[in-house]
């Protein structure tokens, strides 16, 4: 029998329920919290152990079973405790593809005490060194592929490196894993406390360097009670969604793992559940098909982009997607035809999105099913433990339906950014976190995200900086102004463009340009789209860049175009 949102939201956190819901203090705020949070990830995982031989990862041929997974995190805890001396507090880095070892490198470093230093894989050289320099990370757990990249940090600084899935003769300093694990050794002991550190995930700054995320324990586990809470208030409201459906839940992990999205609220989600977990090596979507048929998948999450790129696969109609259940993400607002497109073209799979971000742990308003049908601009509402708000440039509360900033508060929001106090004073204020994003709230609480106050592009779930693009730009020597921003991209939400002017009496190479920004950033930042201006950048009267104006001229001669 199904019940209305509010009353299972009432059902589920009243006293006796599942997600009871109580105050307390955290860093000097009164909040409403879950009382059945768990004290630590590590308790998280020691949870899981009663899973057993239950599968927990798929990863190409290889099958973990929880048991497994958990004898590596207890080797890989014990040899970072012994060998590399790591303590409480001490910063370790994971630096790899959607490997196995990831979550085992994770799994162990959180629970030992230590913080989980995420970098992103996409990194070159000099973004790798700035965030382990940034972080001070004293180990960094990695791949073949990043330990090149790491070369120069680990020949100039104390670094040590922990080397999975690779053979050979390694520099002074670094340890192929299977050389020095020991498999059977027990998790070192050690007392963890709800608002100690826990993970630094690193997220693009505006001024070019990008800001290390801190989460507590208590701020991660809370995000996943919320998903957890808002999973079964879907499965409380339309049960006959999943009545009969003959596969336990199973997830395909498509995103990376260094991603909040992938680590919280896909990895850890199905630790806390004992959810199988289908990885992939990278995105392919030929290959996400062939899994989803072969183990059975329930749910699918990613950005809205693999979401397209699933029903244009030539072999979406040849393939068996009969076992999802639900189909979706967030890392960037979905279309409206492509909410109506998966409604349509899967049997038994619903749509759904999430606007979370890394500051609030990935989690933040949820729509699904039903809902996101009837308001598919929207982004969903939240349970109680999360609060949001909409504020006018003065940051004064607006009334119901209003636009402004949006703010959000709760257990689950970092605790503020590495070494970056200033920065974090201008993002949390009072408890509360600033987005940066505007939209608005319905009589309802849903919320409808309608643009952005920071300059920043949204790629296919990738956050790009404009001031980081146009550095790189601005050191190629033919260029003298340039101003980069987001331009409306079907398949990948928005595509990185540039304006640039060209110096006097030089001219400029549109490959050779995006060449030179490839050699300095990560190819996702690359200028997909650049436009050379023979005239100078428009301006306001404070001298900044029309953006706005040079986006919609672009997009206006685009419209000419496509109708010539």
């Amino acid at each position: 029998m199904s019940v209305s949102y509010q009353e299972a939201i009432a059902t589920l956190t009243a006293p006796e329920g599942p997600f009871a819901i109580t105050q307390c203090e955290v860093a000097g705020q009164e909040l409403t919290v879950f009382e059945a949070t768990p004290p630590s990830l590590r308790a998280l995982f020691e949870n899981a152990r009663a899973q057993g031989d239950a599968t927990f990862l798929v990863y190409e041929d290889e099958r973990w079973s929880f048991a497994r997974t958990l004898e590596h995190v207890d080797a890989v805890g014990a040899l970072l405790v012994e060998r590399y001396g790591i303590q409480r507090g001490d910063r370790v880095a994971i630096a790899m593809r959607n490997y196995p070892e990831w979550i085992t490198a994770f799994a162990a470093i959180t629970s030992i005490g230590g913080i989980a230093v995420s970098m992103n894989a996409w990194w070159k050289v000099d973004e790798l060194a700035y965030g382990l320099a940034d972080s001070g990370a004293r180990v960094l757990i990695c791949d073949p592929e990043r330990l090149a990249n790491a070369q120069e940090s680990l020949a100039t600084t104390e670094l040590m490196a922990l080397v999975v899935r690779g053979e050979g003769t390694l520099p002074d300093g670094a340890d192929h894993l299977a050389d020095v694990i020991q498999l059977g050794a027990p998790l070192p002991e050690v007392t963890l406390k709800p608002d100690d550190d826990v993970t630094i995930l690193y997220t693009s700054g505006t001024t070019g360097n990008p800001k290390g995320a801190v989460s507590t324990h208590r701020a991660v586990l809370s995000a996943l009670m919320s998903f957890a809470c808002r999973a079964t208030v879907s499965a409380m409201t339309k049960p006959e969604d999943t009545a009969g459906h003959p596969y336990p839940n199973c997830f395909i992990l498509s995103v990376p793992l260094f991603h909040v999205t992938g680590c919280v609220a896909v990895m850890l989600s199905c630790f806390a559940s004992g959810t199988r977990l289908v990885m992939m090596y990278k995105w392919d979507p030929e290959r996400a098909l062939e899994l989803i048929e072969r183990e059975r998948v329930t749910h699918f999450v990613g950005v809205p982009t693999m979401s397209w790129d699933l029903l244009e696969s030539p072999n979406f109609a040849s393939r068996d997607t009969s076992s999802l259940l639900s189909v979706g993400g967030g890392g960037a607002p979905a279309p409206p035809e492509l909410v109506r497109r998966i409604e349509s073209n899967f049997k038994s799979g619903r749509p759904g999105i999430g606007y979370g971000m890394t500051e609030t742990n990935a989690y933040g308003p949820q729509n699904a099913g039903d809902d996101y049908m009837r308001k598919p601009t929207s982004a969903g509402r939240v349970v109680p433990t999360v609060q949001l708000r909409v504020t006018d440039a003065n940051d004064v509360p607006l009334p119901t339906g209003e636009v402004g900033e949006i703010w959000f508060r709760g257990p689950n929001l970092i605790r503020g950014y590495w070494n970056k106090p200033e920065a974090t004073a201008e993002t949390l204020v009072d408890g509360w976190l600033r987005s940066g994003d505007i939209g608005r709230i319905d009589e309802e609480g849903f919320i409808y995200v309608q643009d952005r106050a920071k300059d920043m592009v949204l790629r296919g779930g990738e956050n790009i900086y404009s001031a980081e693009v146009e550095a790189a730009i601005y050191e190629y020597e033919d260029v003298y102004e340039a101003a980069v921003f987001g331009l409306p991209h079907e398949r990948l939400g928005e595509e990185v463009a540039a304006v640039v002017h060209p110096k006097p009496g030089r001219t400029l190479d549109v490959a050779a340009l995006q060449n030179h920004v490839a050699q300095r950033l990560a190819a996702f930042k690359v200028p997909s789209y650049i436009e050379v201006s023979g005239a100078r950048l428009p301006r306001n009267p404070a001298g900044k860049f029309l953006k706005r104006q040079l986006r919609e001229e672009i997009a206006l001669r685009r419209e000419d175009s496509a109708k010539s």
